[in-house]
């Protein structure tokens, strides 16, 4: 939590739940990253978080924008962004979707099968396109391996095709799954994708971008490699893989952009036992995994809790929201523990909530509204 925003908490005490994130910290986290990787470009993923406060901030340092549908790029549209600064990320779009963009003047979009890359061709004709491919995602806590990507040998075949669509075969990209907590997930897909660039020179088909993705971590409970070793991990393996004749970098980077960014400030709406000497306490927040919580799911995404009574002695919990569905369980085996002093009406805070929060709340279930989002 930043002072900015321990303050903001403490001065104004917004009703809960709710979203706080201190911009600030957003526009130095872009620094970190491009200091870092200073030959990289940075296109922030929209979709952790898409507040017009953040994107307008990024808009004024000069970062780029991955989006991941039409209505993204309006929202990066209307902040300002150019529109050559938009890479329609997505490899699954409307064919609608793609011509509004494209006449908007996008001129970037991903692909990875053959409908989609004629669905490019047919309304976006001659833009720049590039082909995500499948690669490991061990190490992430937020895989997303399978939905996303094709396998090498078909990816070769379709950047040959995209060429003959009279498309602008650009480049390859890869993610190696959301809070990735291993660099050499980096170096891994990097060797593949130099094996592609070779394959396709040899096919007549000349790329220049390799867009590296996300997956840059935050802390939440547990320590992560900073951002600096990711940046020599990745630039390690460019350099092994490709020597001098380095292809343009992109990277999207989401979470770690405004991930520790952000604060949920929620209140403690019921602490209950199931049995009388059951030692494990139930605690329910006015926030839960419908809220905007949905990284709980698994209890993959562990975040941070700060309560009232910190340092006070503690006991066994299983945290869940509030709604009558019981999927709205946050966390039961992830051994979480808090004071035995918290009682109904308490606040407190999860922190590094800044990505992922707002973008996933919904929007009436069981009635309650999303979460109020407050930009300082």
């Amino acid at each position: 939590m930043t002072p900015k925003i321990a303050q903001y908490l403490r001065d104004s005490a917004p009703a809960t739940p709710c979203l706080v994130v201190d911009v600030d910290r957003v526009e130095e986290n872009y620094r970190r990253l491009t200091t870092a990787l200073p030959l990289a470009r940075v296109y922030y993923a929209v979709k952790a978080n898409p507040a017009a406060p953040i994107l307008e901030r990024l808009t004024g340092l000069g970062s780029s924008f991955d989006a991941a549908s039409w209505e993204e790029v309006q929202a990066c549209l209307a902040v300002g962004a150019r529109p050559e600064a938009i890479s329609y990320g997505n490899t699954i779009k409307k064919a609608s979707a793609i011509k509004a963009a494209y006449e908007a003047g996008v001129t970037m979009f991903a692909f990875d099968s053959e409908p989609e890359l004629l669905k490019i061709a047919k309304n976006a004709p001659g833009a720049r396109v590039y082909c995500r491919i499948l690669v490991e995602n061990k190490g992430a806590e937020w895989p997303l391996s399978r939905k996303f990507g094709c396998e090498l040998d078909m990816a070769r075949d379709l950047m040959v095709q995209a060429k003959e669509l009279g498309l602008d075969p650009y480049g390859i990209s890869f993610h190696v799954g959301s809070q990735q907590t291993s660099t050499g997930a980096y170096e891994g897909a990097i060797a593949r994708v130099a094996m592609l660039f070779t394959d396709l020179k040899e096919a007549g088909v000349k790329l220049r971008m390799v867009n590296l993705g996300g997956g840059y971590p935050v802390r939440y409970r547990q320590e992560v490699p900073g951002i600096d070793d990711f940046g020599m991990a990745i630039m390690g393996a460019m350099t092994r893989h490709f020597g001098n004749d380095l292809p343009e970098m992109l990277i999207e980077p989401g979470r770690f952009m405004v991930g520790d960014a952000g604060v949920v400030s929620a209140e403690v709406v019921l602490v209950s036992r199931k049995g009388k000497d059951d030692p494990v306490r139930w605690v329910y927040l006015d926030i839960g995994r419908f809220g905007g919580l949905a990284e709980t799911e698994g209890e993959a995404i562990k975040y941070a809790f700060q309560t009232p009574h910190d340092g006070m002695a503690d006991g066994p919990v299983t945290i869940a929201g509030p709604t009558c569905d019981s999927t709205d369980t946050l966390y039961e085996k992830s051994n979480y523990r808090l004071p035995l002093a918290l009682e109904c009406g308490d606040r407190v805070e999860l922190l590094s909530t800044g990505a992922y929060v707002t973008s996933y709340a919904s929007q009436n279930f069981n009635g309650f509204r999303p979460l109020a989002e407050h930009y300082i």
